[in-house]
């Protein structure tokens, strides 16, 4: 019974996604992700609705779970429905604005907490924790946090497997250290998502049949973030910055771009080249491998982010009860992320031009 979870898991969301795939010729006119924009890497429209193979993995998962397992974990798919449902909307209308969506995430956090009990108590920050004793602002924190956590995953979604494939690893990290703190229940709640994660990933990576989308990015984002609270909630030995550095890809990445656009006096929300992962695909891989197919230039950026992700996630297992350890790594691991990033955009590789579009 321990496996049938999983398998379930990974069965139903891998033949969801090709039941896309191959009827994508009746629904495409509504779910394509079409090759115009800025940050387009694809060279053919394809289906970015994968979130529905997803939740359908992690529903019919969920109904075979242990009791133990399946009491945190559902309450959880029923409070992401409303970040998946927000990000679905909005990859088949194109209408549903970036704020709105935030919101939508907030929201998931905020219903999680009503159906729970549960938010964040706890930062081991000075003056921060007494404030997280107080439930409105402990409330308003953990929605923040879970908003931000659910964004920054749509963030990187920006080529084959490296949204879905990095959040795959930070739940393998927030697995491991569940299990090392005998907590078995959380740990299986985690493999359930990743493994209905992988069966989408079938077909989304290294081919890119299927793209994630505002709503799988959204969702999967969610249940990281509310993952990461249930380890420091049920775990009182667990630093908080444990789980901030298992999720620690995304999360540097967002703060970092955030940073960047002030610093350059540039709209937050408006797409760019500049991410780290673009700057892979035109720095690194295009010189090198510019006469490779177009699919395998774009699978080939995935895994450097998945490099990123197993690096943060094993650093933050090894020191996951010492914060003072925690910070430092999280300092280095942000340091080495911007003089990377810093290295990449003022190279001397020809790129494309960044105001019209990103693919080579």
């Amino acid at each position: 019974m321990a496996t049938t979870a999983p398998l379930l898991a990974f069965g139903l969301s891998l033949a969801t996604a090709l039941m896309l795939v191959v009827t994508q010729r009746w629904h495409g006119r509504f779910t394509h992700d079409h090759t115009e924009g800025i940050q387009k890497f694809h060279a053919h429209p394809v289906p970015r609705i994968g979130g529905l193979a997803i939740i359908v993995g992690l529903y019919a998962g969920a109904l075979v779970l242990a009791d133990d397992s399946a009491v945190l974990l559902w309450p959880a798919l029923l409070a992401g429905l409303v970040a998946f449902g927000f990000g679905l909307l909005e990859d088949i209308t194109r209408q549903v604005g970036a704020l709105d969506r935030l919101l939508a995430t907030m929201a998931s956090g905020v219903l999680a907490w009503w159906l729970t009990g549960i938010s964040l108590d706890r930062l081991d920050v000075w003056l921060l924790d007494d404030a997280l004793t107080w439930p409105p602002f402990s409330v308003l924190f953990t929605a923040v946090a879970v908003g931000g956590v659910a964004n920054a995953v749509n963030l990187i979604d920006g080529f084959n497997g490296l949204a879905s494939g990095s959040v795959v690893i930070a739940l393998l990290s927030l697995a491991t250290m569940a299990a090392l703190s005998g907590d078995p229940a959380l740990a299986s709640a985690c493999l359930l998502i990743a493994a209905a994660t992988l069966g989408f990933g079938v077909l989304n990576f290294p081919f890119g049949k299927i793209f994630l989308g505002d709503g799988g990015a959204y969702l999967l984002g969610f249940l990281l973030a509310w993952m990461a609270i249930l380890l420091v909630t049920r775990n009182p030995s667990i630093s908080p910055w444990a789980p901030l550095l298992a999720c620690g890809y995304p999360i540097i990445e967002t703060l970092f771009s955030m940073t960047r656009r002030l610093i350059n006096r540039s709209h937050p929300g408006k797409p760019d080249c500049l991410h780290l992962h673009s700057l892979i695909k035109t720095r690194i891989i295009h010189p090198r491998l510019g006469h490779w197919p177009i699919h395998w230039r774009n699978a080939i950026v995935a895994p450097f982010g998945w490099l990123i992700a197993v690096l943060t996630g094993g650093l933050a297992i090894l020191f996951m009860l010492d914060t003072v350890a925690l910070i430092a790594t999280w300092i280095l691991c942000s340091l080495l992320y911007a003089l990377w990033h810093r290295h990449l955009a003022h190279s001397n590789t020809q790129v494309p031009n960044t105001q019209n579009h990103c693919a080579d």
